[in-house]
C-alpha cells in the first residue's frame, strides 16, 4: 500500500533500524556514571551528538537532544524570550508556521507578552520586508520555518536571518520538513526539528542554540542536556536518529531530483484528469516530495476515506472533516481554496509505478465525491436580477456546490447572494469565482454566518 504522508511522519529509515537495534546492547547504561557501561554509553551519545551537529552545520555544544520536534520548539522559544525579557516582550511568527510555533506564541500573548503575525502571499511564502517591518525595539525573538508543512513552499530564511541579525534579533528556525534535504542557510540563531520527518525514530527532536544567543531554560532542569532538556536520554533512539540524518542527507541530492520530478508530474498531471483542481504552495521553491492541491465540490475527509480505500495513504489540510469545522490555518492565511484538499508528500524510494496508479485512482475518487454530495437541492428566492441561497447549517462543499448550481439561473451581470454560516465558505466563494471567471464582491454580515455577493461575467 503506497505511503504517501511523509511529511507527517517519515518511514523508518534502514540505517535508523541498524543503528538502533545495534545501540540496544550499547546504549542503555547512564551516560552520567564512570563505570565502563556508563563510558560506553557516554560515547554513543558524543558520536550522535557530533554527527547530528555536522548534519546541521553547527558545533556539537550548540545541540541537545529533546523528546520531540514540539518539545524542541517550546524549549526553545521559551528560553530564547525569557534570555532576552530586559529588551522586550515581543515575538514574531509567520502566520504559517508549525501549531508548535502559534501554540507557543499563544502561551507568550496569554503570559502578558505580545505576537505579530507576519502575512504570507497565496503561495504561503513571507518576505524579509514583512519581517523587517514588523520588528520593533522590544522584539525579544523571530521564528520562521524554513519550510511549510502543509502546502512544502520554502521560505527566505537567509534573508530574514540577514533582516533579524542587522537588527540584533534572533531568528529561530523550525526545520523539521527541510533538514533531512541538508542544512539550514543563513545566519540564524536557534533551530529546531524532529527525528520521524527524516526517517529517524520518533521521540527525538533538536534543538540548537548558537553561541552567543541569550538563553534561559524556563522549568525545572539537571544537568543533563546543558539543562536544556531534561530527563535521561533516549541513547538508542538518539543514535538512530543521528545516523539517518547523515544518511538522508548523503542520499539527498539524488533522491531530491527524483522526487522532484514526480511531484511537478503529479502537480501538471491533476488538473487535467480531475476538473476544478487548484494546485496550492509554490510551484518551484518547495520542498522535494510534497505536492498539494484543492478539489472544488469535494468533502476532502471522505475523499481521503476514498483514497484510503484504494491503497494510498494522504493527508489533508481540509476543514471539510467530521473533527473541525474551521480550514487549516495555512490555507487560510494563504487565502486559498480549502475544500477538497490533498496533501501528497512521498517517501524516499516512492516508485514512478504508484504516482501513475495514483494519478490513475484520483479522477474516479473525486468523481465519486461528487456525485455523493451532488443531491442536496439549493433552497433559492430570485429577486430581479438577484438569487439568493440559503446555505446556512450546511459545511463545505455544499454552499460552494449550491452556488454553482445555480450561477447560471441569473443574466449576465446579474448577481447570487450566498448565505452560510461556515467560515470555510470565506476562502472557498472567492477562490470558486477565481477559477469559473466570476466576480466575488463582498461579503456582508447577516443574522447567521455571512452573505457573500457573486456577480455573473460568464
Amino acid at each position: 500500500m503506497p505511503y504517501f504522508d511523509a511529511a507527517s511522519s517519515a518511514p523508518l529509515h534502514p540505517v535508523a533500524r541498524q543503528a538502533l537495534q545495534a545501540s540496544l546492547d550499547e546504549g542503555w547504561a547512564d551516560p552520567a556514571r564512570l563505570y565502563r557501561e556508563g563510558r560506553r554509553a557516554r560515547m554513543l551519545l558524543d558520536a550522535a551528538r557530533e554527527a547530528a551537529a555536522e548534519a546541521v552545520g553547527c558545533r556539537a555544544d550548540e545541540l541537545v537532544f529533546t523528546t520531540s520536534g514540539t518539545r524542541a520548539v517550546h524549549t526553545g522559544v521559551a528560553g530564547a524570550l525569557a534570555g532576552r525579557r530586559r529588551v522586550g516582550r515581543h515575538l514574531i511568527v509567520s502566520s504559517v508556521e508549525h501549531s508548535s510555533v502559534l501554540h507557543a506564541a499563544e502561551v507568550h500573548e496569554t503570559d502578558g507578552g505580545t505576537v505579530t503575525q507576519v502575512a504570507v502571499g497565496r503561495t504561503g511564502a513571507v518576505t524579509p520586508e514583512a519581517y523587517a517591518a514588523a520588528l520593533r525595539p522590544d522584539t525579544a525573538l523571530a521564528c520562521l520555518q524554513s519550510a511549510n508543512h502543509e502546502v512544502g513552499t520554502v521560505q527566505p530564511v537567509a534573508e530574514v536571518a540577514g533582516v533579524c541579525r542587522e537588527a540584533g534579533v534572533p531568528l529561530l528556525v523550525d526545520a523539521a520538513q527541510s533538514l533531512g534535504w541538508g542544512p539550514v542557510a543563513g545566519d540564524w540563531s536557534l533551530l529546531t526539528a524532529s527525528a520521524h520527518k527524516w526517517g529517524g525514530p520518533s521521540g527525538v527532536g533538536l534543538l540548537v542554540v548558537r553561541k552567543g544567543v541569550r538563553f534561559a531554560p524556563q522549568g525545572p532542569t539537571d544537568e543533563r542536556e546543558s539543562g536544556r532538556a531534561a530527563g535521561f536520554e533516549n541513547i538508542p533512539a538518539i543514535v538512530a536518529a543521528a545516523a539517518s540524518l547523515r544518511a538522508v542527507q548523503a542520499e539527498a541530492a539524488e533522491e531530491a531530483g527524483r522526487l522532484r520530478e514526480l511531484t511537478d508530474r503529479i502537480r501538471a498531471r491533476v488538473p487535467e484528469v480531475v476538473g476544478d483542481v487548484e494546485a496550492v504552495g509554490d510551484p518551484v521553491r518547495r520542498v522535494p516530495g510534497i505536492v498539494t492541491f484543492s478539489c472544488l465540490y469535494v468533502d476532502g475527509e471522505t475523499l481521503l476515506h476514498e483514497l484510503d480505500r484504494s491503497g494510498f495513504s494522504v493527508s489533508s489540510g481540509s476543514s471539510c472533516t467530521s473533527s473541525t469545522l474551521t480550514p487549516s490555518h495555512v490555507l487560510k492565511a494563504m487565502g486559498v481554496l480549502s475544500e477538497g484538499n490533498v496533501r501528497v508528500s512521498l517517501p524516499s524510494g516512492a516508485s514512478a509505478e504508484d504516482v501513475e496508479r495514483f494519478l490513475q485512482v484520483l479522477p474516479g475518487a473525486v468523481a465519486g465525491v461528487r456525485e455523493k454530495l451532488g443531491a442536496p437541492a439549493p433552497e433559492t428566492a430570485v429577486r430581479g436580477d438577484s438569487l439568493v441561497v440559503d446555505a446556512v447549517g450546511k459545511l463545505c462543499p455544499i454552499p460552494v456546490i449550491e452556488l454553482a448550481k445555480v450561477i447560471g439561473d441569473v443574466p449576465v451581470g446579474g448577481t447570487v447572494r450566498v448565505l452560510a454560516d461556515d467560515e470555510a465558505a470565506r476562502l472557498d466563494i472567492p477562490a470558486w469565482c477565481a477559477m469559473r471567471g466570476q466576480e466575488y464582491f463582498f461579503a456582508d454580515p447577516a443574522d447567521q454566518g455571512s452573505a457573500y455577493v457573486v456577480r455573473r461575467l460568464a
